[in-house]
């Protein structure tokens, strides 16, 4: 048992490089959301690559809490944003209004402070508690995280403070500090726990014959273009493939007129810090590659998140086949218990991944405008839960199996 000893203090870090990669690592054990992108040498890597750097908008401004003895019981991976691209969760319309209203005075939205997984929209916890911490000792240290944050944007004079995709009960700690929360939506696919499919057959015999059929449909499109699929996991993965990848990642960006977030380096460095952790599906047509798809693995917790993707190549129904068929069949095989698609994606609830509830929170320093987000967080909050209800009604599975996925929650 670790306990947090005497007073806490917090301390601002300009990043990683100056916190011990292992006490840091020590607060992920059997967190839900933590690795690979919490790790302390990804979070470095995305930092030192100049993917989520100054250069880029992101100033890591990284809090840690301390007891007493100088033990690491606390930490939120935290940087400072000037704009809000890569967060997935949408405030444009928060910063207009501020600073149509406060600009005058020399007020402005940005900085932000932000709280979250750069780049990648995972649920999990983001007031990380080392696991040896007592229960009673873990709320205080959340707290102290929390007050740490609010406090900061006070002395800085930012507009606010954002924990993005955190777990139920950091939400509703935040909550009773006064942060107001959002919901959000996302899909994910579970396992059955009582008797997990054997395989991706045993998986399609239990959703309804025409989403079965629809499924079986764009497969073999798939297939009769001639493409067939190359697993790559942990060490097999070679530079030429990480190169292949980053082609392939960065062409989804280059269609859409953007840069890709994520830097070559990025890989080389997050390849290295965890080994173990990427999964990649190569798609070959005849013998030339032409996509592929990646999914990054928590292996201690049997979790795998769908995360990049690109296609070289035009080919009826690929999408599908790479980012959510070719993972959900090596996740059964694999033992996992769930596949994460990530953000937004209605169309993947006819493919077997469920609704599931998100939630970010947020803390306002202008009284009037957390007024106003508050409304229209209550608004926007019953819009979510109607939405929701209405997926209920169109879940893919028999009847008579009941829900695969069930009540799920992210963490504490």
């Amino acid at each position: 048992m670790v306990a947090a000893h005497g007073p806490l203090r917090a301390t601002w870090h300009a990043g990683f490089g100056g916190i011990d990669p292992t006490a840091w690592d020590a607060l992920l054990s059997g967190v839900a959301g933590a690795k690979p992108f919490l790790c302390h040498g990804v979070l470095s890597a995305m930092v030192e690559s100049g993917s989520a750097s100054p250069d880029t908008g992101w100033h890591p401004h990284v809090l840690t809490v301390h007891d007493a003895g100088g033990r690491l019981v606390g930490a939120c991976p935290t940087f400072a944003k000037t704009h809000s691209y890569g967060e997935y969760v949408f405030d444009w319309a928060w910063a207009d209004a501020h600073d149509r209203a406060l600009a005058a005075q020399g007020r402005h939205y940005f900085p932000k402070l932000l709280g979250a997984v750069p780049f990648s929209p995972i649920p999990g916890q983001r007031l990380l508690v080392h696991p040896g911490v007592s229960a009673s000792d873990q709320q205080a240290v959340r707290d102290h995280l929390l007050a740490a944050l609010q406090a900061e944007c006070e002395h800085q004079g930012w507009s606010s403070a954002h924990l993005l995709f955190l777990s139920e009960g950091e939400a509703q700690q935040a909550q009773a500090r006064g942060w107001l929360v959002r919901q959000g939506v996302q899909f994910h696919w579970s396992n059955r726990a009582s008797q997990p499919y054997a395989d991706f057959a045993d998986f399609l015999a239990s959703m309804q014959r025409e989403k079965r059929k629809k499924i079986q449909q764009e497969r073999r499109k798939v297939a009769e273009a001639g493409v067939h699929f190359e697993v790559k996991s942990g060490a097999d993965i070679a530079p030429a493939d990480w190169d292949f990848f980053y082609r392939c990642y960065a062409q989804t960006y280059l269609e859409r007129g953007q840069q890709p977030y994520l830097s070559r380096a990025f890989w080389d460095a997050a390849a290295q810090a965890e080994p173990e952790a990427w999964v990649l599906f190569i798609a070959h047509q005849e013998s030339r590659p032409i996509a592929c798809a990646m999914l990054a693995v928590d292996r201690a917790n049997r979790v795998a998140y769908g995360r990049y993707w690109g296609a070289l190549a035009s080919v009826s129904c690929l999408h599908f086949e790479a980012c959510y068929y070719q993972p959900l069949a090596w996740c059964i095989a694999n033992g996992m218990q769930r596949f994460e698609g990530g953000a937004q994606g209605e169309h993947k609830l006819a493919r077997g991944l469920l609704p599931v509830n998100t939630r970010s929170v947020h803390w306002l320093r202008h009284p009037g405008l957390r007024q106003a987000v508050a409304d229209f967080l209550q608004r926007e909050g019953q819009g979510i839960g109607e939405y929701v209800h209405e997926l209920d009604d169109r879940k893919p599975f028999k009847p008579s199996l009941g829900d695969p996925l069930g009540a799920a929650t992210i963490g504490p």
